[in-house]
């Protein structure tokens, strides 16, 4: 129980004035620190594969001093952030461009499953690399990987 910043009498952690002198008692600050302490590397480089939002996992876990000198940890916030990216662009770049209709023979249909065909495929490595990171088991995805790779030992 916490008592009062200015006569020592006990009050309520809720309390925001002591019930003996009035003063107004200081309000307790989180420390988002602490947050970040308490998750286990497993658990951070696994949200880092959250599908569409586990980017703002993996700028956390970059920006947090906590992991800078974990090796695995990063490389799956950057390659977390490198699916990201990908989907991006099939999503913003490739989706808009199939819909064009600029293949020859191909209808709307095909060009549209083309696009989403894409979008399945990097959902579904977003999947997998969730239940590998679960498993403790370290897969270095074919190009996103290098390059995940490569960002990590360029920062060291």
């Amino acid at each position: 129980m916490p008592y009062c910043c200015r006569c020592g009498s006990n009050v309520k952690e809720q309390d925001v004035y002591c019930a003996s002198c009035g003063m107004r008692q200081p309000i307790p600050t989180i420390d988002a620190s602490a947050y970040i302490n308490g998750i286990s590397p497993r658990t951070a480089a696994l949200l880092c594969y959250i599908p569409f939002v586990g980017w703002i996992a993996a700028v956390v876990v970059l920006a947090s001093t906590r992991f800078r000198h974990d090796f695995t940890v990063r490389f799956h916030a950057f390659q977390g952030l490198y699916l990201f990216v990908a989907w991006l662009i099939v999503d913003l770049v490739l989706s808009p461009f199939f819909a064009m209709n600029f293949f020859a023979g191909g209808g709307h249909f095909s060009n549209f499953a083309l696009s989403g065909l894409l979008k399945l495929l990097i959902f579904g490595t977003w999947i997998f690399m969730m239940v590998k990171v679960s498993h403790d088991e370290n897969f270095k995805l074919p190009i996103v990987g290098e390059l995940a790779e490569k960002s990590v030992s360029e920062q060291r």
